[in-house]
């Protein structure tokens, strides 16, 4: 089974709407960033998402390194600086789609949001 995971900060405090924007952003750059072939699975199946969040910036860091590092499609988000936090601010790491068992490798220890 392939899953998308996207990853949060909370320390930033972001309203409703605007996590709602960077957790969209995170799963449509992953995705983007994923096989074309795993892209079509994914669509065809339930299209899984799982929105997990960290304390920090640096443990946002630590897990798209991680995701990097195995090969997995993965985005970190920038923020652009418009509204609520200042340009380039991170916010949020999409991992995915890809297979399930390797994403847990990386965010299986975090929380749900």
């Amino acid at each position: 089974m392939l899953k998308q995971v996207i990853v949060v900060r909370t320390d930033l405090k972001l309203g409703k709407g605007k996590l709602a924007a960077q957790v969209a952003h995170a799963s449509l750059e992953s995705y983007l960033r994923t096989p074309q072939r795993d892209q079509k699975a994914w669509l065809e199946e339930s299209q899984k998402k799982v929105v997990l969040k960290v304390k920090s910036e640096h443990d946002l860091v630590i897990i798209f390194d991680k995701a990097k590092r195995a090969g997995l499609p993965a985005t970190l988000v920038r923020d652009a600086g418009l509204t609520q936090i200042p340009f380039g601010t991170r916010t949020a790491v999409g991992i995915g789609p890809a297979r399930a068992d390797e994403i847990d490798v990386i965010t299986g220890d975090l929380s749900l949001l």
